[in-house]
């Protein structure tokens, strides 16, 4: 399992999403249509002189075994963990210099590509499984250490590479993929100083958001926690959302909220309505399909707790919407959800500071700054069914 994570970026889910959400996920092709592994480049523009360490983890989709692969895409199972947590086999790889890119070969996983700078990343096992980097606990041996990572899901229907900002922003980077025909899809990349943009914009916005900045002795700036893990750390104050969602249930009291979950079923819609501490959906005959509870920031923040998403075809989708709604502050101003148009994002002065800010200094303005900012497809994933070539570019810093 992976023991530290709560929100994982839902890979799949997100390559169908257009203008809001689409009913299924992506079609299952022949098995031999994808190759049993690709190659990824991973180029180190950074800048920096250190030493990069890279790790491919995750799930081997064939056998459901978890693991690591090695540098040739070779699967490597993971021992049997302890309690305490023992050391996990030592899965990095020596990365390319800056200036210079190496060729690694990608298994069909359903994992992530972590890469740290100067120092090899602490993982180890549980009964349970691997144990990952908890950004948000400073005792985590890997507190001190610069590193990042992509998530992707490589199966017989293609590749799914996005850069995820979901717990954190840290070391720049762009992922991209080419597939059988040349054709390059990109995305990642920041804006001309918009890595120091990031945290600057943070540690001047009021309210505790400057709280998220986590910085190392040296004076190296390491990385900006996501606001759900903020709250978690007391980094943040967990009331930061409060007069945001009063002001919504407030609204919903005394009127209707639309939801159209599905782009391609535009007459499958829900009615919520605000009643004492709930607000209820209902279908279009009336009947009650599911009921929330007035959610707190960390709810909104980790699109989970009082905001649960199951993978179902009712409560699941409506609660993707309304997380969006809440972390981009488009309830109050839109009552027909999602609000798929960026121009209106954000506008509010109580809004997720840390979505808006990363997604203000990316190049292409897509970013996977929380769970379901693929609502509305403004988050930062590559895919494409006949994939050739994946590409992991280390942007610098500067």
């Amino acid at each position: 399992m992976f023991a530290t994570r709560k929100v994982l970026v839902p890979l799949v889910a997100a390559a169908a999403v257009a203008t809001g959400l689409t009913a299924a996920g992506p079609v299952t092709r022949a098995a031999a249509a994808v190759p049993t592994t690709i190659p990824l480049d991973f180029k180190n523009n950074s800048g920096r002189g250190d030493q990069i360490y890279v790790y491919n983890i995750g799930t081997l989709l064939s056998t459901g075994q978890q693991g690591w692969a090695d540098a040739n895409g070779t699967f490597h199972a993971w021992p049997v963990g302890g309690n305490p947590p023992t050391p996990a086999p030592d899965a990095s790889i020596a990365g390319p210099a800056n200036g210079q890119t190496m060729t690694l070969r990608m298994p069909k996983f359903s994992g992530r590509v972590y890469f740290s700078y100067g120092q090899k990343l602490v993982f180890k096992l549980t009964t349970g499984g691997l144990v990952q980097p908890a950004v948000q606990n400073p005792s985590d041996p890997n507190a001190n250490i610069l590193f990042n990572w992509t998530e992707y899901t490589l199966n017989d229907a293609g590749l799914w590479l996005n850069s995820t900002q979901v717990d954190m922003f840290s070391a720049p980077y762009a992922v991209g993929v080419k597939n059988t025909s040349g054709a390059v899809k990109n995305t990642g990349h920041l804006k001309a100083g918009g890595y120091a943009g990031v945290f600057n914009a943070l540690r001047a916005q009021p309210g505790g958001w400057a709280g998220l900045v986590r910085t190392r002795s040296d004076g190296t700036i390491l990385r900006a926690l996501s606001p759900g893990h903020g709250i978690e750390s007391g980094a943040l104050p967990g009331t930061v959302m409060d007069d945001y969602i009063n002001r919504v249930w407030t609204k919903y009291a005394t009127s209707t909220l639309t939801v159209t979950p599905f782009a391609d079923q535009p007459a499958t819609k829900y009615y919520g309505r605000v009643s004492g501490n709930v607000m209820n959906f209902t279908n279009g005959s009336g009947t009650v399909v599911t009921t929330f509870q007035k959610p707190d920031a960390d709810s909104v923040f980790g699109c989970h707790k009082l905001l649960d998403a199951p993978n179902d075809q009712v409560r699941g989708p409506i609660s993707r919407t309304l997380c969006a709604g809440y972390n981009r502050s488009t309830l109050l101003t839109n009552s027909s959800q999602p609000d798929t148009s960026s121009a209106g994002f954000y506008q509010d002065s109580v809004t997720n500071h840390y979505a808006r800010t990363i997604h203000a200094q990316m190049a292409d303005g897509k970013a996977y700054a929380f769970a379901f900012d693929d609502v509305g497809a403004h988050e930062s994933l590559v895919n494409d069914s006949n994939p050739q070539t994946a590409y992991i570019t280390l942007d610098p810093f500067s």
